[in-house]
């Protein structure tokens, strides 16, 4: 667990740092660029098409793990659309709040429970 939480903080402090000089170099207007590429149908627009089914699977997962519950669907929205930015910080709280149980962490409290 300590080895995945170390994970967990140097994605975060990546990803924090990457976009930061990225927006600084580049703006902060992805969308066109990101969608661009993809409506120009190549490489990097169908990395970024896998990269929006990843995003959509984290997203989906988040809502279930909190049983659709309208805080669920929050943080699942969130988690489309902030990626590794809300991810890897939820994780690394939720593994402190089950004090590193990997079945809680993946199924949540309730249906570890059941």
């Amino acid at each position: 667990m300590v080895a995945f939480r170390i994970l967990l903080a140097i994605m975060i402090t990546g990803i924090l740092g990457y976009t930061g000089v990225v927006g600084v170099n580049h703006g902060w207007n992805l969308l066109p660029v990101f969608f661009g590429d993809m409506a120009a149908m190549t490489w990097p627009g169908q990395f970024n098409f896998d990269f929006v089914c990843l995003l959509m699977f984290s997203g989906l997962w988040l809502a279930w793990r909190h049983h659709f519950s309208t805080g669920g669907l929050a943080l699942g929205v969130l988690g489309v659309f902030g990626g590794t930015m809300i991810l890897a910080p939820y994780l690394l709280i939720v593994s402190f709040k089950a004090k590193g149980d990997m079945k809680e962490i993946l199924l949540g409290t309730v249906r570890t429970k059941s």
